[in-house]
């Protein structure tokens, strides 16, 4: 059996930034005289790509192009991202796997400085074998530097797992055709990663504590 590899997806899944996002699309949206979001709302309405979800919060791109909020909330998002924490026991679990030999790697939707930095500032960028951001700040799919991952480091589809706390990064490995793990701890309420079929699980210990990722005997 090949060597175990775990996918991981950076915000919201490892990076608890829920709370930032939150904080800077409200400034967005009562700058614009629109409603604002809670928590529960937001995990109910967040998708990618997040052009359709700003108009499903009301954004009008018929007045304004998606650039002007799309830029407005990076840095918003860059002026507090150094703040965010990591999640509960996420190097206790990115430690495990790397003690069981498997491989680790990152792909998130954020920008490649920005990822490359915020992994170095929460001190666990040694951790991945590869990290794959998107080269610009609009955030529409994961998918193409997924596939860039699986055959830089030439990654065997029938024993990888990708990891997040979104319906895309569902989508994004059934396209790439490996299993997928879902955290309800994030971006998206556990119902809406519930109606995907996918495993969900409430944090990411309980990757650990279920033996969620099957590992080489």
């Amino acid at each position: 059996m090949p060597s175990t590899t775990v996918i991981w997806d950076w915000n919201g899944t490892l990076l608890n930034d829920l709370s930032l996002c939150i904080s800077s699309i409200n400034l967005l949206l009562e700058k614009r005289t629109l409603p604002l979001l809670d928590k529960t709302r937001y995990q109910e309405v967040f998708s990618f790509p997040v052009k359709d979800y700003y108009t499903a919060i009301g954004f009008d791109f018929s007045k304004e192009d998606f650039s002007v909020p799309a830029l407005e909330f990076i840095d918003l998002y860059e002026a507090g991202v150094e703040k965010c924490p990591l999640h509960p026991s996420a190097i206790r679990v990115l430690s495990w796997f790397k003690e069981k030999g498997c491989r680790q790697f990152v792909l998130s939707a954020m920008h490649q400085d920005m990822l490359e930095k915020t992994l170095k500032l929460n001190g666990i960028h040694h951790y991945f074998d590869g990290i794959a951001g998107l080269n610009d700040h609009y955030a529409v799919s994961k998918e193409e530097r997924g596939k860039w991952l699986l055959n830089e480091f030439d990654i065997k589809k029938e024993n990888s797992w990708l990891i997040g706390d979104t319906n895309h990064d569902f989508e994004v490995a059934n396209a790439l055709g490996i299993k997928c793990i879902l955290i309800a701890d994030g971006h998206q309420s556990g119902k809406r990663l519930k109606s995907t079929g996918a495993l969900v699980l409430s944090n990411l210990i309980d990757i650990v504590k279920t033996n969620a990722v099957r590992l080489p005997e």
